[in-house]
């Protein structure tokens, strides 16, 4: 794990029966008293592929709907299953903060392919981990939380900086104090940033906010460092829509998307 002196000891801690307490490690950059979408996410995530885990399946998508802001505080996380099968599972999760749904998920648990299977990788691969960059300054955002928690190394847009972007990054702190992370819990705890790499909507002159994250991987992400080559689609009278690639050191693993409630302020 990288440096974290001053941080937390994680982003949560658990207290038993489904509950964790947040740290201020999951601040988002909107308000001291809300999460980044990243840990709740990645939290979720924990909890569905720990929820009846078979040997021989794997989480190949997650959604997250976020229909309100996560609040800093005690949590508590249910997952139940929708449909099993042989070869496949729908699981629902539910995170809620004093009996009110704050984040909601959906997963995809499904059989690994055959040792047969072709290695298809359209994407070329991503461009090389940078040395260390400029911290980030939120452009006024609050830093002092996730973006901190996070160490980031930027090659092209991201944050403060308009247009597709393309970011590396990998986290200071693990998920849940005393715990290893999972592939599928550092993917999902960057998944959530990827409008803000490939930012290209104002956030100042309109309110820009994702309302849920889809994260498909077709394969298991590898190591710490992930990069994250994002884009920003939008139209008048419609919405905005950032998509992202997925990739880590040995190549591309799966896709982001996000769709973008654009409105004035």
């Amino acid at each position: 794990m990288p440096d974290s002196a001053g941080l937390p000891e994680a982003f949560y801690r658990e207290l038993g029966q489904g509950c964790y307490e947040s740290t201020p490690a999951t601040i988002g950059p909107w308000s001291a008293k809300t999460q980044h979408g990243g840990p709740p996410s990645a939290l979720l995530g924990r909890a569905l592929e720990r929820h009846e885990a078979r040997d021989g399946l794997r989480v190949a998508r997650v959604t997250l709907e976020i229909p309100r802001p996560v609040p800093v505080g005690e949590l508590r996380v249910s997952v139940r299953t929708v449909r099993s099968g042989g070869r496949a599972e729908l699981l629902e999760g539910e995170i809620t903060a004093d009996g009110v749904p704050v984040a909601l998920a959906r997963a995809w648990r499904t059989v690994r392919s055959p040792k047969d299977t072709p290695r298809l990788r359209p994407e070329p691969d991503p461009p090389p981990l940078p040395g260390p960059t400029a911290e980030i300054t939120g452009s006024g955002g609050y830093v002092d939380g996730y973006i901190s928690a996070m160490e980031w190394r930027r090659s092209s847009g991201g944050f403060d900086t308009p247009g597709p972007g393309t970011t590396w990054a990998r986290q200071r702190v693990p998920l849940v104090a005393g715990e290893e992370d999972t592939p599928l819990t550092r993917a999902l705890t960057l998944a959530d940033s990827s409008w803000a790499v490939g930012m290209e909507l104002d956030p100042v002159r309109q309110l820009v906010i994702n309302t849920d994250v889809t994260l498909a991987l077709h394969r298991e992400p590898v190591g710490e460092w992930l990069c994250l080559r994002s884009a920003t689609a939008a139209d008048p009278d419609g919405s905005g829509l950032a998509t992202g690639q997925l990739d880590d050191t040995a190549g591309g693993c799966g896709h982001v998307l996000q769709t973008l409630l654009v409105a004035q302020r």
